[in-house]
């Protein structure tokens, strides 16, 4: 579970936040900020993992707020000013929205929140046994599909979509390779070709050239080679 806040002077935007939020079962609100210094206040005195952030807020701007926090959650930027992006992405914000964002764009900066997530998810696995699995959503045309992570055997790159292989069925997104990539954890995947993306853990045997998933082979690309053989020694 996601938990966080938001830091926005419009009641608007906290409305739209939320209800977005309230479709994705991985997040949990805990307070609304209408200033920095309310959401100083309030980490002061809380954890949570992840803030939606405004940039232009009264008595302190969203930047001089996010520099005065020693150890900051994850950042979601929320601004309609997009020449702030780069000094964003320099203090390691997750993504920067753009107002106004729809829900497809939304999704995906959570996505990489759930990506970033992976330790502390890992921790509260060790604690308690009964965690809930690691998801993600994908778009598949209009539906929202939830996605264990721990399913995925392998994604395959197929021009400016992807297919993803569950261990129960194959969603295709219209997403490249590479930006999905993004949404999974180095940890536990491993890209083993310009078109193939491999989950560690479902790695039945490597022969040649080639990675045995379950009833598949996923081919080894020249330039991946030492990616498998980091992974064996």
């Amino acid at each position: 579970m996601i938990t966080y806040i938001i830091v926005d002077d419009e009641h608007i935007a906290h409305d739209i936040i939320k209800n977005y939020c309230d479709m994705l079962p991985n997040l949990e609100f805990k307070a609304d900020c209408y200033d920095a210094l309310e959401a100083i206040d309030y980490l002061s005195k809380h954890k949570v993992d992840l803030i939606f952030l405004d940039l232009n807020l009264p008595k302190l701007k969203g930047f001089e707020f996010l520099k005065t926090l020693s150890s900051p959650p994850q950042v979601i930027v929320t601004t309609a000013y997009s020449e702030f992006a780069i000094e964003g992405y320099e203090l390691n914000v997750v993504d920067y929205l753009l107002k106004p964002f729809s829900f497809e764009r939304f999704l995906s900066a959570v996505n990489k929140v759930t990506t970033f997530n992976t330790n502390t998810v890992k921790k509260e696995h060790k604690i308690n046994s009964k965690s809930k699995e690691k998801h993600i959503f994908l778009k598949q045309n209009n539906s929202y599909i939830q996605v264990d992570l721990d399913s995925i055997l392998f994604i395959e790159a197929s021009g400016n979509y992807t297919k993803v292989f569950t261990t129960n069925t194959t969603i295709t997104i219209r997403e490249k390779i590479s930006d999905t990539i993004q949404l999974l954890s180095n940890e536990d995947f491993l890209q083993v070709h310009k078109s193939f993306a491999i989950a560690k853990k479902h790695i039945s045997s490597i022969e040649g050239n080639r990675i045995y998933i379950s009833d598949h082979i996923v081919p080894i690309g020249k330039l991946y080679k030492v990616n498998i053989k980091q992974l064996i020694k």
